[in-house]
């Protein structure tokens, strides 16, 4: 079973000064980090803040791409956590064509702020990652990791700046 997601905040990780994507479930306290590149939250970020850059970056491309080609992303799913790393599908259509498509999870909340469409995580993924983060931060027990993300207000969730 899926869990639909809303993106909580973007913000950099104090510990490792990586950008972290907050997921959170709407219909609990729950919160999931995925921690991703700089190129990707910046990305994200551009399209959090309705920012348009002067030339289409990267996702933006993708968009145009699959529009021209009469497509239209219908949501996109994080689908599982091998070790430290988190994998997501595209859920595309084409015509009456259902097509999945591998994809990073960043790259598929990127185009997912982009088309609009829901965001879901297997709720499998959902219970692992929440119960303990992946990438632990240096110092910290899992529970504390997770009270600090869980605690986390909107001006925290604000700091990520490019």
């Amino acid at each position: 079973m899926d869990i639909e997601v809303r993106i909580r905040g973007l913000m950099m990780d104090p510990a490792t000064n990586m950008p972290i994507v907050v997921l959170k479930d709407p219909a609990s306290d729950s919160v999931m980090p995925i921690w991703v590149g700089p190129f990707e939250a910046n990305a994200i970020a551009l399209e959090l803040e309705k920012l348009a850059a002067p030339r289409p970056m990267t996702h933006d491309l993708t968009r145009n791409l699959i529009h021209h080609l009469n497509g239209q992303l219908d949501r996109v799913v994080i689908t599982e956590i091998r070790g430290d790393t988190f994998f997501a599908v595209l859920w595309l259509r084409q015509g009456d064509e259902p097509v999945i498509v591998d994809a990073r999870p960043s790259d598929a909340i990127a185009l997912a702020l982009r088309f609009d469409c829901p965001i879901y995580v297997a709720e499998k993924v959902l219970q692992s990652a929440r119960i303990g983060t992946s990438a632990s931060t240096e110092g910290q027990s899992s529970e504390q990791q997770r009270g600090w993300l869980e605690g986390l207000n909107d001006e925290d969730l604000g700091r990520y700046k490019m």
